[in-house]
């Protein structure tokens, strides 16, 4: 069976090239079993190229790796029956009613046919959709796409989803419920979710860890806190005055914004404090409050990006 690993995904000097292009340069990961994993990269940066090795679509040129202990080199056949898959394009059959396209999936992936019907009832009660069983997908708003995708990707019961941009293009209240639903079917099944994302909030909510790749080599492999904590150095200061003033003058920092007595003070963490700050400010104006802002994680990783361009 080409067993490797115990792991979720384990990854040793994986590398893949392309001619005189090496997409991927000797990589090494685990993702723990039960784990929701963002998995991040500027464009070119060998993201895609690792994902599609993961899963089989493309062989790597060195390297090993496996994905719910099944080599993905020598056991493709089960690394295809271990994990579920969802594409960024549908590949729904619009046509087709919701139950027809679930059916035709689990027909593909060698589900029993006396567990089809219990099974699908499961999955579209998750996601909202056992009402709409019978209705063509075409009629579906893309919100309701996005979950049906969602669906047929729990169907097999993999141990391993692989999901890439799940909320995009959907409204605010969409890309809850699908954060809802992908949580749930962590919580309740244990499924490990590999997530690719340019919604940073879609990486905040959902992941417990974060890799970032870039020209083919791992640059971060930790959780969110690690990451800000690492790379996102500038804090802003906001302070509320008892009445308006001048912009305050701090060392080391700048005032970023004025709003009548409230003022938003940049500064960078690691050499300056929010005590040190406060203390000044309060030095030359009476202070009514004031609170630390930190980074934002999509600050964060535009810096990385920016700083490695």
């Amino acid at each position: 069976m080409g067993r490797m690993s115990q792991a979720a995904i384990s990854v040793r000097g994986l590398a893949k090239r392309y001619g005189e292009i090496e997409a991927v340069r000797g990589i090494d990961f685990e993702v723990r079993q039960g784990e929701t994993f963002g998995f991040l990269g500027p464009n070119g940066a060998g993201k895609t190229t690792t994902i599609n090795m993961l899963c089989t679509l493309a062989r790597p040129t060195a390297g090993a790796a496996s994905v719910a202990g099944h080599d993905v080199a020598k056991a493709r056949d089960e690394v295809r029956r271990s994990i579920g898959l969802v594409f960024q394009d549908t590949t729904l059959d619009g046509y087709l009613t919701a139950e027809r396209n679930l059916r035709f999936h689990a027909e593909l992936y060698g589900v029993p046919r006396s567990e089809i019907g219990e099974r699908m009832r499961q999955v579209l009660e998750l996601v909202g959709l056992w009402d709409r069983r019978d209705s063509r997908v075409q009629t579906f708003s893309g919100g309701m796409m996005r979950r049906l995708e969602i669906a047929r990707g729990l169907l097999h019961s993999p141990r391993v989803l692989f999901l890439d941009e799940p909320t995009i293009g959907l409204d605010i209240v969409a890309r809850q419920r699908v954060r809802e639903f992908l949580l749930s079917a962590n919580r309740e099944r244990g499924m490990t979710l590999l997530l690719t994302s340019h919604d940073l909030t879609d990486i905040e909510r959902l992941c417990s860890r974060i890799l970032i790749i870039d020209r083919g080599r791992l640059i971060f492999d930790g959780d969110i806190d690690t990451l800000k904590a690492r790379y996102g150095k500038e804090r802003v200061l906001v302070v509320d005055l008892e009445e308006p003033g001048p912009a305050l003058q701090l060392d080391g920092a700048r005032v970023i914004r004025i709003e009548g007595p409230r003022q938003w003070i940049a500064f960078d963490g690691e050499r300056l404090s929010a005590a040190q700050l406060t203390a000044a400010a309060a030095a030359q104006a009476p202070l009514r409050d004031l609170t630390v802002q930190e980074p934002e994680i999509e600050d964060v990783v535009r810096r990385i990006y920016q700083e490695r361009a």
